[in-house]
């Protein structure tokens, strides 16, 4: 092998050791005993594994109501996401109409404007129909996105014209056009983006922050909070079997789809 490409497998070697040291460190952690994990010595493998703080997690806190609130907002989000974007996205990309071009400009500027700009009136707004701490709340500000429309506008638009027009010969309508050829054949992009959905969202602590109060409707990521302030105190052990639980999804997930995922993306390519 030359030297550069021995370099360059170090550096890749070097940077995923560096992102997966965390997440070896939390699991390895929340299998340690309280005695093992405030011992003054580290060790990366813990000598005497133990299940005791997952079950503390589960039936000493509300970590399963935090994980089916994540579970709940997501998919209804994801869900909600695709009613909205595959019938825009198809549009965008198979039929004409006066600004199509500008719209889809305005949705590539879009891109740059990071939610926590329209936070606060989204917040004001929300308050004024009485309509915080609640589900619909956490879901309805992310059912439009941006982002996603870009992206299946793209993956569609790769569709060639004239599977486009048999379809409409055969006398399908456009919104059959839309669900029943340009989604299955932009499946892996589908994929991709929800992958990308349901790991922002399912992530997400700044507008369940803001949105909510009560407990009951907390996601992971704010219910990780409450358990840190209310339940872990010194005992580190729960609060990263904890953390682990939130995450284990998000890595199965993407593990079960990482081929239509890296699919998706290489389809979705530059198209005008």
């Amino acid at each position: 092998m030359k030297p550069a490409t021995l370099i360059s497998l170090g550096l890749i070697c070097l940077g995923a050791v560096i992102v997966i040291l965390p997440f070896v460190w939390m699991v390895s952690v929340s299998l340690k005993s309280h005695a093992e994990i405030f011992t003054p010595h580290v060790t990366l493998l813990p000598r005497a594994p133990t299940l005791g703080n997952y079950w503390h997690a589960l039936t000493e806190t509300a970590i399963p109501v935090y994980l089916l609130n994540g579970a709940i907002v997501t998919a209804g989000i994801l869900v909600l996401q695709l009613a909205i974007s595959v019938p825009c996205a198809y549009a965008l990309a198979h039929r004409r109409f006066a600004g199509r071009g500008l719209l889809f400009g305005a949705i590539v500027a879009a891109l740059l404007v990071p939610f926590h700009v329209t936070a606060i009136p989204v917040f004001l707004g929300f308050s004024r129909l009485g309509i915080l701490n609640t589900y619909t709340g956490l879901i309805l500000p992310f059912i439009a996105t941006a982002f996603g429309l870009f992206l299946l506008r793209q993956a569609f638009a790769q569709i060639p014209a004239e599977l486009i027009d048999a379809a409409r010969v055969d006398g399908m309508s456009e919104m059959g056009i839309a669900w029943r050829v340009a989604f299955p054949l932009g499946m892996p992009t589908v994929i991709a983006f929800s992958i990308f959905s349901v790991t922002a969202h399912w992530n997400d602590l700044f507008w369940p922050l803001i949105a909510t109060t009560d407990p009951g409707l907390a996601t992971p990521p704010r219910g990780i909070l409450y358990f840190r302030d209310q339940e872990s105190g010194d005992n580190i052990g729960p609060l990263m079997a904890g953390a682990t639980l939130v995450t284990a999804p998000l890595v199965l997930a993407f593990l079960l789809a990482q081929r239509r995922f890296a699919q998706g993306l290489a389809g979705a390519g530059l198209k005008r």
